[in-house]
């Protein structure tokens, strides 16, 4: 047995390869909104549209971003080899984005009613890795 194995024999983690052009952007002064225009292809820059809103309690415009982030993040997931399950780390920072609209549209969903909803995407965050899970909930 070697060590570090699956025993379970399931998929590997998915990880995300690095971009860090929406992270640099922000940094360099740019908006949320211009990073997203010039970088809609990163769920980072979605991410950060969508905790801007909910902090400036514009829920649906929150829920908005999170949605087109979330399926940005599973275009992505699907390009480097993701199945449709399977770990995707928190601890891998290019995966945060993904998992940070994931947590954004759980959190849209449950602020709109939409329980379901609500429900899946928080159960699909802990199935993807519960310490980001833990992480998203401090």
């Amino acid at each position: 047995m070697t060590i570090g194995q699956d025993l379970l024999d399931g998929p590997p983690p998915t990880l995300l390869p690095a971009d860090t052009r929406a992270a640099n952007a922000l940094l360099a002064g740019e908006t949320a909104e211009q990073v997203a225009s010039n970088f809609p292809e990163v769920s980072f820059a979605w991410a950060v549209l969508a905790d801007k809103a909910w902090n400036e309690k514009r829920v649906i415009e929150s829920y908005a971003f999170a949605r087109v982030g979330y399926h940005r993040g599973l275009d992505s997931l699907r390009k480097n080899g993701w199945k449709g399950f399977g770990p995707v780390p928190w601890s891998h920072e290019p995966n945060q984005g993904f998992l940070r609209c994931l947590n954004a549209l759980a959190r849209g969903a449950n602020a709109i009613g939409e329980s379901a909803e609500a429900n899946r995407c928080a159960q699909f965050l802990t199935d993807c890795d519960p310490a980001a899970t833990q992480a998203l909930a401090e």
